[in-house]
């Protein structure tokens, strides 16, 4: 079942970030990760009570790491995605989203002790070829190639960020149902979304994205399925299956995108993005075998 969970997340995934592209050309990276924030939260409650697990089901010190791996895999890794998905494109994007799978290798090895071989620092090596071979990609039209360089350093922090935040999480997860450890991470990542949304300069554009406008025909079913079907199938797929499995199926996404960027949004499907994702795919294939 895991690996069952951990496709359909890529599945979903895709279909999200060309979604959360369009939505980012209106909406600020930082907002449009409180509004996903507040919807997945505002489904994930209701959610959580009519499944009959509302009520407490961990340890204070589950629900702690629960809500560090919040804060750090959503209200973290999330913002610096949109900040980078804004720069390189969707296209690009997906490619430095497959560091994701050796990260989440690394950091389990490192927190958890999972033993790395020989074939997997060769695949960790070839999904940074892969990265690289991106980011010397032609920059999308606007964007020039000191911003293309910053976009990539974004989507690898989110990723270092994402990894990091799952890979703790981990051990509550193997005990503790899905759903409530979802809304539990989303729970304490909004604690501290919220506040710093009411606090900051710019809180009316932080706040603005929550009122009904044009933009939500993109934001909302963005966030419906980034952060709400495609959080829940993410951590189901790390409880049911081994981390590294599950991190590596969920980059499948990678092709994913491609193809859905180059129809949706007209991003050109080149030479270097094929080089860049076959590096990045074997790589990620090498992590697991």
């Amino acid at each position: 079942m895991g690996s069952f969970f951990a496709l359909l997340t890529a599945l979903i995934w895709a279909a999200a970030v060309i979604l959360l592209k369009r939505s980012g050309e209106s909406v600020s990276p930082f907002a449009l990760n409180v509004f996903r924030v507040v919807v997945s939260t505002a489904l994930l409650v209701p959610t959580l009570a009519l499944a009959g697990q509302a009520r407490w089901q961990g340890s204070s010190r589950d629900v702690l790491i629960l809500f560090a791996s919040g804060i750090i895999a959503i209200a973290i890794s999330d913002t610096l995605f949109h900040m980078s998905l804004n720069m390189v494109g969707a296209g690009i994007s997906s490619v430095i989203d497959c560091l994701y799978a050796p990260l989440t290798v690394l950091f389990a090895a490192v927190i958890l002790g999972e033993r790395l071989r020989a074939l997997q620092f060769l695949g960790m090596a070839l999904v940074v070829a892969g990265v690289l071979t991106a980011a010397k990609h032609e920059p999308p039209h606007g964007v020039t190639p000191r911003q293309l360089a910053l976009g990539v350093v974004w989507g690898v922090l989110a990723m270092i960020t994402l990894a990091l935040g799952i890979v703790i999480a981990k051990p509550v997860l193997d005990h503790s149902p899905v759903l409530w450890a979802t809304a539990m991470r989303q729970v304490g990542c909004l604690c501290v979304m919220g506040p710093v949304a009411l606090l900051s300069p710019r809180r009316r554009e932080s706040l603005a994205v929550l009122r009904p406008s044009r933009a939500w025909r993109f934001t909302l079913p963005a966030a419906v399925l980034g952060s709400y079907f495609a959080l829940l199938c993410w951590i189901a797929g790390m409880k049911y299956t081994q981390v590294g499995v599950a991190a590596t199926l969920n980059q499948s996404s990678t092709i994913y995108v491609l193809i859905l960027a180059a129809v949706f949004l007209k991003e050109p499907f080149t030479r270097r993005k094929l080089l860049a994702s076959s590096l990045a795919v074997t790589g990620i294939v090498l992590v697991i075998i």
